[in-house]
């Protein structure tokens, strides 16, 4: 069913609300609106802001680990086209593959906008160790096929923790930076809902489901929190206003009914 329109999917029965929402032409017709006539994740006239040397370093250190969490989130997503229980898990992931694999160029381009000669080898030397921490447990749920734990782990915990951080980085950045963050929470926000309306059906069907869940949950809260105050501290958000960012995680988790 699909075609029926973005603004009237919420009006449909829900199994054709599943078979609309994860459907290509519901994603295309989602992106077109923001992604047509732009220059790499940004619009082309968008001027470069005048940065001082330790505002540039800060910048160029903050998206190169956005840019493994973004790598993170597209090994992961192409990674679990495979083990999707149903056709509508897998035609959604390979969406979120094709958003995925977006992010990451653009974040790659905008280092080189920068002044980074070697993007990929300055994410190597210069990204944070807990991002790079997170990376490598999702993709080892996703190779053990643990298919509830490896879609809380990204797509509640990672894109929850990205979507407050690029919300927060988006209030005081440069205007290119800006503008591109924001095209990019667009998807973050379709992915969590994906990620929650699937957990949220499984587990509401086995309470054993639940409890185990709840327990991957706690051993993912410390990784979690630790890449989340590592990003805040790049990014230059004040301590005091970091407990208010961090709900977007624990509202999120708490819907689920994960404790």
């Amino acid at each position: 069913m699909s075609g029926s329109g973005i603004d009237d999917v919420h009006a449909l029965e829900p199994e054709d609300f599943i078979e609309e929402v994860h459907s290509f032409e519901h994603w295309f017709e989602a992106v077109e609106g923001y992604l047509k006539g732009l220059d790499h994740g940004h619009l082309p006239d968008v001027a470069e802001a005048l940065l001082t040397a330790e505002e540039r370093d800060r910048l160029i250190a903050t998206f190169c680990s956005y840019a493994v969490a973004e790598t993170a989130a597209l090994e992961a997503s192409s990674g679990l086209i495979a083990i999707a229980p149903n056709r509508h898990a897998k035609i959604f992931l390979s969406t979120q593959t094709v958003d995925e694999g977006r992010h990451v160029e653009v974040m790659l381009h905008r280092l080189r906008e920068l002044g980074v000669p070697d993007p990929e080898a300055e994410v190597e030397r210069r990204a944070g160790p807990s991002v790079r921490n997170l990376r490598k447990k999702i993709l080892q749920l996703v190779e053990a096929h643990e298919w509830d734990a490896a879609i809380f782990a990204q797509n509640v915990a990672l894109e929850t923790m990205e979507y407050t951080v690029f919300r927060a980085h988006a209030r005081t950045a440069d205007p290119i930076t800006r503008d591109l963050l924001e095209r990019v929470l667009r998807d973050e926000r379709r992915h969590i809902g994906f990620g929650e309306n699937e957990l949220g059906r499984r587990i509401r069907e086995d309470k054993k489901r639940r409890l185990w869940l709840g327990t991957v949950k706690s051993e993912l809260d410390s990784l979690v929190l630790q890449t989340f105050e590592e990003a805040m501290e790049e990014i230059g958000v004040p301590r005091w206003d970091r407990p208010s960012l961090g709900r977007d995680y624990l509202e999120t988790v708490n819907r689920l009914g994960l404790v």
